[in-house]
């Protein structure tokens, strides 16, 4: 393995800063080049990073051959396509932010190319590093909660109209989603890493807060295969600000909940109500601190040190919960998530925006 692990960005909007500070920090790691369409963005990832930039990343893979991982932070409609392309024609490793890919199956055809191609990909949860959920998957698997029978999910934040407007893909099914899928699909995540596999949901959706195609608020019921119920809340149609990001659990032996922006606040802990503020922390936004363990898991197992702690049936299985409450939402009925495919909404072709991202 060389002394270095060379990086390359797709993609240098907002998320991008949070990526190169996470991934400077790690000293094997070196950010070779980064690339994005619009010069402006260039420019200022430039001046803050002194990183050398491109407008396309096949120049910048063409010319930065020693490139070793690729982050793809571009639409998530765009997701599939990048990657794809990058695995099959230039055989990287990829870090992939949230969600990897829209559809289930496109997934499916991502990790079978990199299993064919002996490359790794690295999916963005960001938050099941935060030091709450960390600590209460730890206290659940030890029994402390004993078992689950109810779980409630509530994520209230605030997308106003001008947030849509910033780029033709927001607000869309084809490379966006709405609420679930850009805001609360961490806390879905984070829902089913906690309680377990998901059995059954039914997903009501309503747009609220700004015109747009896609939904800014979901509520659903939820059925886990273990026997819980759960009740989810989620809407970007809260104003004027982002108030709470909730998971409560309630077990045969006590009850839990984390809280705060972004489910980084231990709000309660019977069993225990002593460990809370320990297990808590202060965040300056709603991505956390949590792309920083990322990147020590992405180097360790990079350097064959310890797996990557997410794996391909564990990403898969969040994307098919995200998809199922979709399904649900247009079959106005409750569906079995093992059985559901993929929405017709979500990820649908709109080759007018992709030429503009390809």
């Amino acid at each position: 393995m060389a002394n270095k692990i060379n990086i390359g960005l797709l993609g240098l909007g907002r998320i991008a800063g949070h990526h190169t500070k996470a991934i400077q920090k790690i000293k094997k790691f070196k950010i070779l080049a980064a690339c994005d369409l619009d010069k402006s963005k260039r420019d200022n990832y430039t001046e803050r990073f002194k990183v050398k930039t491109y407008k396309h990343y096949d120049e910048m893979l063409s010319k930065e051959k020693e490139i070793d991982l690729v982050v793809i932070m571009s639409p998530s409609g765009m997701h599939f396509e990048h990657a794809r392309k990058i695995i099959e024609k230039y055989k990287k490793n990829l870090v992939i932010e949230k969600p990897i890919s829209l559809r289930v199956n496109n997934l499916k055809i991502l990790y079978h190319l990199a299993k064919k191609y002996k490359k790794n990909i690295y999916p963005v949860y960001q938050n099941r590093n935060n030091k709450c959920v960390i600590e209460l998957k730890k206290l659940i698997q030890q029994g402390k909660l004993g078992k689950i029978k109810l779980a409630n999910l509530i994520l209230r934040w605030c997308r106003p109209q001008r947030y849509y407007d910033l780029s033709v893909w927001r607000g869309t099914y084809s490379h966006d989603g709405g609420a679930l899928t850009n805001q609360g699909i961490h806390y879905i995540d984070l829902l089913r890493y906690l309680v377990g596999d998901v059995k059954k949901v039914y997903c009501k959706m309503g747009t609220f807060g700004a015109k747009i195609e896609v939904e800014d608020t979901a509520v659903g019921n939820i059925e886990f295969e273990k026997g819980a119920i759960g009740v989810m809340e989620v809407t970007t149609a809260a104003r004027p600000k982002d108030y709470e990001a909730t998971i409560s659990l309630i077990g045969t032996k006590g009850i839990a909940k984390i809280g705060g922006l972004a489910a980084n606040i231990m709000e309660e802990y019977s069993p225990n109500p002593k460990i809370c503020k320990r297990f808590s922390e202060n965040i300056p936004d709603a991505y956390g601190f949590g792309h920083y363990k990322l990147y020590e898991d992405v180097k360790n197992d990079f350097i064959k040190k310890k797996k990557f702690p997410i794996n391909s049936e564990d990403c898969i299985k969040t994307l098919k919960f995200l998809n199922s409450l979709y399904v649900s939402d247009e079959m106005k009925k409750s569906v079995l998530v093992k059985s559901s495919k993929d929405s017709k909404r979500l990820g649908r072709k709109n080759n007018k925006i992709s030429k503009l991202y390809k």
